[in-house]
């Protein structure tokens, strides 16, 4: 959830009332917030030291789906309503003394759809910035880069100084060399690829430049005169900047998900409209696409959702009335009407809660404004108990075992970087095999892991100082990709174990495995014994995750399925065990190369093996 920064005393300003921190802590709960912090004492202390501080600031938690409380002027709104203190804004188009015919048009070119195809723009017209607004229009952009635009790969936000460009703007895609302009806060002239060299040491930007490094060609918009207005999504041009003393503003927004398209410059627009010399309003814009169709844009329109006061009542255990229920759900900024349907009510949804989607949501609100310490407290009308799954219950019997022996569990993360999962233990990446994260947030969370033993290694990496020898062990999920799933993939659940010591041990993880075999009633056979029916052994494996000469592949004979008919006991007869027999699993002594690579100076043994298999029984 994220966490916002809010000046204190323009917060209680624009609410009409001075909290307490504990007044205002009861307030955000009862709205479903968090105030995670309030520096009034730090700013104090920093005072009376002669220390430079900046003024008392209200560290809020908010939902992260609620993109309209990502900024002072969202709270401030939504709260002065929830208070009774103002009425939800009526948010609405002003068209220039032209109409349609003037508005501000752009044109998207077809070579866009090879980088980011998507785009939307509003205009806000006769603005008085503050510095304190200013600096809220600003983070709110950088907040819904970092949440809903999942740092711009999904969304980027432009802003310009509409009084410096001129309509129409063209949305294009060219070859970085032929696209030139003084780029933010530079006196100079670069072409992209430049930029893209030159921003690579810059702390801010550079995580942004693999967004569109590899594409063929690269976004930027133009107005009529040529000019550059924007290189999306690294950076504006310092020719349209905006300032205290902007106007009028043009926002653009380029994306690759037209939802989150949508959501951003709704957003954008309505937070700041209110700072327009007629409060609320937005002038739309029009978009040409290439096939010549248009669409204006921001779509400002509200949405209508039909709920039921006898829904809301079951879910919350109330009997209120419709009107009652209409009441609460205005308090949460939306309008609601009773239709001459007495048990139905008409809840129309603006276009700042796009966290809205269904029926349900409007009783979460409803509940909310009535106060969830309010609502009766009930037993449940059905009671159920629990039982754990079959695998789980298989697993706790090796976890118990292990425990008792001495080892301690580990719980590392199931996402990890492409690196670790292949090259760090010496194993190759088919393609076929890892499921790999789309847009991974950092290098650590690229694929999900397909072995446990990498989070084991990290771990003993982080615990190095501990007194040797170290039992490590984890049973949880791996995952793998499999195409005859309908989700594609495929969880499996492993038990992995990990000795490190002064010596390598490969005698303590054999011994750990024959434990959990003897505890799950799997008996030890050998490969060529073809009288016996079910059970486990091991034979010398040439996994490079290991030493050569000291690795083993587990195998597994599984029971034959029960006998019912003569032809079965033919059948069973000329069934061979070996065609049966499945590797479930490998052990051995760590490779020396391994260990280097998760910077580990001890050697080391291992053990992993599929738990699952044995949850398969005779039928």
């Amino acid at each position: 959830m994220p966490t916002i920064s809010v000046d204190k005393a323009d917060l209680f300003e624009r609410l009409g009332k001075h909290y307490t921190t504990e007044e205002f802590d009861r307030l955000c709960f009862e709205y479903g917030l968090e105030l995670d912090e309030d520096t009034t004492e730090e700013v104090a202390e920093a005072t009376k030291k002669g220390l430079p501080a900046e003024r008392p600031q209200l560290k809020i938690e908010v939902p992260a789906n609620r993109y309209d409380l990502l900024c002072v002027e969202g709270i401030s709104r939504a709260l002065g309503v929830f208070l009774g203190k103002a009425e939800a804004p009526q948010y609405k188009f002003v068209y220039p003394p032209g109409g349609e015919d003037s508005l501000v048009t752009v044109h998207v070119h077809p070579e866009t759809q090879r980088v980011r195809p998507l785009f939307a723009c509003a205009v806000l017209r006769n603005l008085k910035f503050t510095p304190r607004s200013y600096a809220s229009f600003i983070d709110l952009q950088d907040k819904l880069h970092q949440n809903i635009g999942r740092r711009r790969w999904l969304v980027s936000i432009g802003t310009h100084d509409l009084d410096t460009i001129e309509s129409p703007f063209r949305y294009e895609a060219r070859d970085p060399e032929s696209i030139k302009f003084v780029p933010l806060t530079k006196k100079e002239a670069y072409t992209a690829k430049e930029l893209m060299s030159i921003y690579e040491g810059d702390k801010h930007l550079a995580k942004y430049l693999s967004i569109i490094r590899g594409a063929p060609v690269y976004p930027v918009i133009y107005d009529k005169q040529d000019r550059v207005l924007s290189f999306p999504p690294i950076i504006n041009s310092e020719h349209s900047k905006i300032s205290l003393n902007t106007r009028n503003v043009f926002i653009d927004v380029t994306a690759t998900d037209d939802t989150k398209l949508q959501i951003v410059v709704n957003m954008v627009a309505t937070m700041f409209s209110e700072y327009c010399e007629e409060p609320f309003t937005i002038e739309p814009c029009k978009i040409v696409f290439p096939d010549g169709s248009t669409r204006i844009s921001p779509d400002i329109a509200p949405r209508t959702i039909t709920t039921r006061a006898s829904y809301v009542n079951s879910c919350t255990s109330l009997s209120l009335s419709s009107t009652s229920i209409a009441q609460l759900i205005t308090r949460m900024s939306l309008t609601a009407n009773v239709p001459p349907t007495p048990d139905e009510i008409s809840v129309t949804i603006p276009c700042t809660r796009p966290d809205i989607f269904h029926e349900v949501d409007i009783v979460e609100d409803a509940a909310i404004a009535y106060g969830f310490n309010n609502l009766p407290d009930i037993f449940p009308q059905t009671s159920t108990v629990a039982q754990p799954l079959a695998i789980s219950r298989l697993v706790d019997v090796v976890r118990k075992e292990w425990a008792m022996a001495g080892w301690v569990e580990g719980l590392p993360l199931i996402l990890c970087s492409h690196e670790e999962n292949f090259a760090f233990m010496n194993r190759p990446d088919s393609g076929h095999l890892a499921v790999k994260i789309a847009n991974p947030k950092t290098l650590e969370f690229q694929v999900v892991r397909t072995s446990l033993l990498p989070g084991l290694l990290k771990t003993i990496r982080e615990n190095r100082s501990h007194p040797l020898p170290i039992r490590l062990f984890e049973l949880s999920d791996v995952v793998f990709k499999d195409l005859t799933k309908e989700r594609q993939a495929r969880n499996e659940r492993h038990a992995a174990a990990i000795w490190c010591s002064k010596t390598a041990g490969f005698e303590v993880v054999h011994g750990l495995l024959d434990r959990a075999m003897k505890m799950l009633e799997v008996p030890r056979i050998g490969k060529a014994e073809q009288e016996k029916e079910q059970g486990y052994y091991i034979v010398e494996g040439n996994d490079p995750a290991y030493f050569p000469g000291r690795a083993a592949t587990i195998y597994y004979r599984p029971p034959l399925p029960a006998v019912t008919s003569t032809l079965d006991k033919v059948k069973e007869a000329f069934t061979s065990h070996a065609s049966r027999d499945i590797a479930i699993g490998t052990l051995g002594v760590l490779h020396p190369t391994v260990l280097v690579n998760f910077e580990i100076t001890y050697p080391c043994s291992a053990l992993e093996f599929n738990v699952e298999v044995f949850l398969k029984k005779r039928v």
